[in-house]
C-alpha cells in the first residue's frame, strides 16, 4: 500500500513528506511508549498518539522514517521542521489508533509480529 492510498483511507493529513506519497508501506507498528519504539528495526511506519518533538526524536533514532499520529492530535510546527530534516512524512488522522490499526491490517500492512 502506498502512503498516498494511506492517506485517502484514513482521510489523513500530510504534514510533512509530500514527495514521498508514492512509496510503499508494507509494515507497520502502533505504540505510545517510546521505549518501545527504540527496540524495532527497518519498520517503515510507526501509528502513534504520542504528538511531541521527542517522537520526532526517537523516530530518528530507531531509523523509523513514517509517522501517523492519530486521535486529532496536532502536529506542531517544531516537529514539522524536525521532521523534514531527517526526510519523515508526518501524517495526522482522526481516527483511534484502534480503528487506524484495523484499517490498516483490512487493507494489507502487516504487523511487525
Amino acid at each position: 500500500m502506498t502512503i498516498r492510498e494511506i492517506v485517502k483511507l484514513l482521510g489523513a493529513t500530510v504534514c510533512t513528506g509530500e514527495e514521498r506519497l508514492d512509496e510503499e508501506v508494507e509494515t507497520a507498528f502502533a505504540s505510545d511508549l517510546m521505549s518501545d519504539v527504540l527496540t524495532l528495526k527497518d519498520t517503515p511506519m510507526l501509528v502513534t498518539g504520542l504528538c511531541n518533538v521527542q517522537t520526532i526524536r526517537t523516530c530518528d533514532m530507531a531509523s523509523l522514517d513514517i509517522i501517523l499520529v492519530v486521535r486529532n492530535k496536532k502536529v506542531t510546527e517544531d516537529m514539522i521542521e524536525l521532521a523534514e530534516d531527517d526526510d519523515m512524512v508526518i501524517l495526522s488522522c482522526a481516527y483511534s489508533m484502534f480503528k487506524v490499526c484495523g484499517l490498516l491490517y483490512q487493507n494489507g500492512i502487516k504487523p511487525l509480529y
